[in-house]
């Protein structure tokens, strides 16, 4: 029983992985310009109100000690960060904005 079970959310969660898709890095840049670049620099590492992002996808870990990856980032880009100061973004951003913001992310 618990070995089906644990089948049925693998496939759940890979579904959901596939349904997201890979984004379009051009429209992510517009995604960003119009929700993020008032906190956040996209050409360096410096911080403005947040940190810079230049980069994200080759460091090590988010500011929240998490691995950088796209579900973890996702995870931080939906929930924010009440102790950095970030708000969440599940309800002002589709699912396919969130996709092309993460393939822009991945340019920097």
């Amino acid at each position: 029983m618990k070995k089906s079970a644990l089948s049925i959310w693998a496939g759940v969660i890979f579904a959901g992985a596939a349904a997201f898709g890979a984004g379009d890095a051009g429209k992510g840049k517009d995604v960003f310009d119009q929700n993020c670049s008032v906190c956040h620099n996209s050409d360096s590492t410096d911080a403005k109100v947040g940190p810079g992002l230049k980069g994200l996808f080759k460091k090590a870990e988010l500011a929240n000690k998490k691995k950088v990856s796209d579900a973890n980032v996702l995870d931080f880009i939906n929930k924010g960060s009440s102790e950095k100061g970030m708000p969440g973004f599940a309800d002002l951003l589709n699912d396919a904005e969130k996709a092309d913001l993460i393939a822009y992310l991945k340019t920097l």
